[in-house]
C-alpha cells in the first residue's frame, strides 16, 4: 500500500541481504516506486532451509518495476562491500540509500553459545553495518537526499535483554548506536541515520526456525509493516529526521495509517500479537 507522500523513483539503494524477509520487501516497495537496487548477499544457490536467492530477489524487483543488481559476496569483508559500492556507482551512477539489513541471530545466552557463532554473529551485525556505511558515506555525499537506515532496535537497557540473550543484544544495539553515532558526526550536507525496528514479531524465516516456529507466526505481521514504514522515512528530506530509533507502526501512524489489521500475518487479534525483542510488553525469553 501507499502511504506516504513522496517517490523512490531513480534512487538507487544499497542493501545488505535482502534475498527474503524484511529486506526483500522493503526492496520491492521501492522497486513500486522505479527506485534501483543493490543487493550485497550471500546466497548465490538454494538453500533448502531458507526460501529464495539474492537472484531471484532481483528478478522479483525488477518485475515490481525496480532495477536491480545482484552482488554476491559477505557483508563482513571489506572486499565484498568493496565490490558492492563499485557496482552500485558503476550501474547506477552513485548510492542515494544505506540499507543496513543483514542480520545474524542466535539467543543463547553467555556459557551456551560457541565463540564461533559469537563473531559470527557480531561481524555481521555490527562490523556489516559499519563496514557498509563507511564505504558508501562518500557516495552519500553526492547525493540530493542521503539515507542511512538500520534495521535495528531502540537502546533499551533493561537487564532483561541481557540476561536473556547478551551476545546478540550486544549485537544488535552495536548496530544502532554505530547508527546514532553517525547522525551526531558532521557532514558536508545533511545525512538522514536512522534504525527501524517493528513493534510486533515479523512472520520471517528467523521467527519461524528460530524464535518460535508455526506458533510465533501466527502472532506476528507481515514484512510489508517495515517495507511500508522505511518507504516514509526514506521519502523525507534527510535535515528532517536523524538519529532516530523508529518502530514502525509509530511511523504509519505518524503519515495517516490507522488500520493495521491489513499488515497481520495470521488469524490473531491485534491484541494477542507478539511485542518483539527490546520493547515494553515484549518477553526477554
Amino acid at each position: 500500500m501507499s502511504v506516504a507522500a513522496g517517490s523512490l523513483k531513480g534512487r538507487t539503494i544499497l542493501m545488505s541481504g535482502g534475498s527474503r524477509g524484511i529486506g526483500l520487501a522493503i526492496a520491492l516497495r521501492a522497486a513500486r516506486d522505479g527506485a534501483n537496487v543493490v543487493l550485497l548477499a550471500k546466497t548465490d544457490q538454494p538453500d533448502p532451509r531458507l526460501p529464495g536467492t539474492v537472484h531471484t530477489a532481483v528478478a522479483e524487483i525488477e518485475a515490481a518495476g525496480g532495477r536491480a543488481v545482484a552482488v554476491v559476496g559477505d557483508v563482513r569483508k571489506e572486499e565484498s562491500v568493496t565490490a558492492a559500492v563499485d557496482r552500485a556507482v558503476t550501474e547506477f551512477g552513485g548510492i542515494d540509500i544505506v540499507l543496513n539489513n543483514a542480520s545474524a541471530i542466535d539467543l543463547s545466552p553467555i556459557g551456551k553459545m560457541s565463540p564461533k557463532r559469537y563473531d559470527l554473529m557480531l561481524d555481521i551485525n555490527a562490523r556489516g553495518t559499519f563496514l557498509l556505511t563507511s564505504a558508501a558515506l562518500p557516495h552519500l555525499y553526492e547525493s540530493e537526499n542521503p539515507h542511512v537506515l538500520t534495521l535495528s532496535p531502540p537502546l533499551n537497557l533493561d537487564p532483561g535483554w541481557f540476561a536473556a540473550h547478551a551476545p546478540y543484544t550486544v549485537s544488535k544495539y552495536a548496530m544502532t548506536m554505530l547508527t546514532v553515532g553517525l547522525a551526531g558526526q558532521r557532514h558536508p550536507r545533511p545525512v538522514a541515520a536512522n534504525c527501524l525496528w517493528p513493534r510486533t514479531t515479523i512472520a520471517t524465516a528467523a521467527v519461524q526456525n528460530i524464535v518460535g516456529g508455526d506458533a510465533a507466526m501466527a502472532v506476528s505481521r507481515r514484512p510489508e509493516i517495515m517495507a511500508d514504514a522505511a518507504h516514509a522515512l526514506l521519502v523525507r528530506p534527510a535535515a528532517e529526521v536523524t538519529g532516530q530509533c523508529c518502530i514502525d507502526e509509530d511511523v504509519l501512524r505518524a503519515v495517516g495509517v490507522t488500520d493495521f489489521a491489513p499488515y497481520r500475518y495470521g488469524t490473531a487479534r491485534e491484541a494477542d500479537l507478539k511485542i518483539d525483542l527490546f520493547l515494553p510488553g515484549g518477553q526477554h525469553g
